[in-house]
């Protein structure tokens, strides 16, 4: 996501008949599909305008990269303001448009998907990844939350399009009969929408400029400081799929102000080059055990020159007192479980699998951060499950939890 045109949502005063009117009150931005985020009104907005753009004709764009359905939505100026992935277009999904992960299936159907993480729940696991990332206040990915659209350009089966055209004929012929339709275009989709970020470019782009280029020491001390809070993300939740091209850096060069109104153009002050780091590509992140089987998916960030400084007191004072307590820690599983288990194929078994992988890495982590060890060595500590003895949403003072280490390693440890 390299688009570099501003995010601008405007509303028009005078919207077309089959439209809704324009909100007085943002607290009032109702969605067709019940997309309600009462305590996020920015992010109500922005998928309000979204709706409004698909009904005024503006269509979601499918991204040419990628392996799944992945689409940038836009508002009614065209202009892109998030990207929304369907769950049933996710890369091992039955309606995914891209043919890439079907000649997979046919061609290699023993290595196909990843063993380790629940089938199509990479929607959920976007979101998930926001919801950790608000949590530790490490603010890199981008607002993510589940949401339902619809659009002509999203891959529908051929039923749901015949449905679709049959009720709109019908409903121009015998009105009377149209109007009990209970829904007369195409089906909502659920699925990860997220805010799309402006000026971006992919982190081995600037990774590879920086290897060249010297950076001033204030900028490269936030590089690494975001760096490790991408670190911290990644660990946490166990990201099977976090290369140098999908976390992505802006890199904003210096800036100089002019001193008075000297013909000479004397300079009083120059300000270094501003950095920022977004975590996006979150799909594959919180699996049920730890890869075991032929891949490790390991993290590619690992191999960089800032994974071997140790992790900075930056870090630790953000992250370390809120991962060392308990209490907090189970609050996370908690806000997980609300969101997981709007899916249909929800299993509360499963999920508390995947929450023993999470426990079992933020021991790890907060082990690392009082040991003041780097992120290659953390990587390189042992993997623990960390297994709650009774698993429910009551929580008693005599919670145990149960730690168990992973003695199968994959058969490829590189990739």
């Amino acid at each position: 996501m390299t688009d570099s045109d501003e995010i601008q949502i405007v509303e028009k005063d005078d919207p077309a008949p089959h439209q809704p009117a324009c909100p007085t009150d943002s607290s009032q931005y109702e969605t067709l599909y019940g997309n309600n985020f009462p305590r996020d009104t920015d992010f109500q907005k922005l998928v309000w305008e979204t709706e409004m753009a698909i009904a005024t004709g503006v269509s979601p764009e499918l991204s040419a990269k990628g392996t799944s359905g992945c689409y940038f939505v836009k508002d009614r100026d065209a202009k892109i303001i998030g990207v929304f992935k369907p769950k049933d277009e996710e890369p091992y999904g039955k309606l995914n448009p891209k043919w890439t992960k079907w000649m997979h299936k046919l061609c290699c159907p023993c290595c196909f998907g990843r063993s380790c993480l629940v089938p199509n729940q990479g929607y959920l696991s976007e979101a998930g990844a926001s919801l950790v990332d608000r949590k530790l206040q490490l603010n890199i990915v981008p607002n993510t939350k589940v949401v339902k659209l619809a659009s002509d350009t999203f891959n529908y089966s051929a039923i749901d399009r015949a449905k679709s055209r049959t009720k709109h004929s019908i409903m121009t012929k015998v009105p009377a009969v149209g109007k009990k339709f209970h829904r007369l275009g195409l089906p909502p989709k659920t699925g990860s929408f997220q805010l799309f970020v402006n000026g971006y470019k992919d982190a081995d782009f600037w990774l590879r400029k920086f290897d060249s280029e010297d950076l001033p020491v204030s900028t490269a001390t936030k590089l690494q400081h975001l760096f490790e809070r991408l670190v911290v993300l990644d660990y946490i939740i166990r990201n099977t799929d976090r290369g140098n091209d999908n976390w992505l850096i802006k890199y904003e060069p210096a800036t100089s102000t002019p001193k008075g109104d000297s013909e000479e153009g004397e300079w009083s002050l120059v300000q270094n080059p501003d950095i920022s780091v977004a975590a996006i590509d979150n799909g594959l992140a919180f699996p049920y055990k730890h890869p075991d089987e032929w891949r490790a998916y390991p993290y590619h960030w690992a191999w960089l020159p800032q994974a071997k400084v140790p992790f900075s007191d930056e870090i630790k004072e953000l992250v370390l007192p809120q991962l060392s307590d308990m209490n907090f820690v189970q609050d996370l599983c908690d806000d997980l479980y609300e969101l997981f288990k709007t899916d249909k194929g929800f299993d509360k078994r499963t999920f508390a699998k995947q929450m023993g992988v999470m426990r079992g890495q933020i021991l790890n982590l907060t082990q690392a951060l009082k040991d003041n060890k780097s992120p290659v060595q953390l990587v390189q500590m042992p993997v623990v499950t960390v297994e709650r003895t009774k698993e429910g949403r009551v929580r008693t003072d005599s919670d145990q939890y149960t730690q168990s280490f992973s003695h199968r390693a994959p058969f490829f440890s590189w990739c």
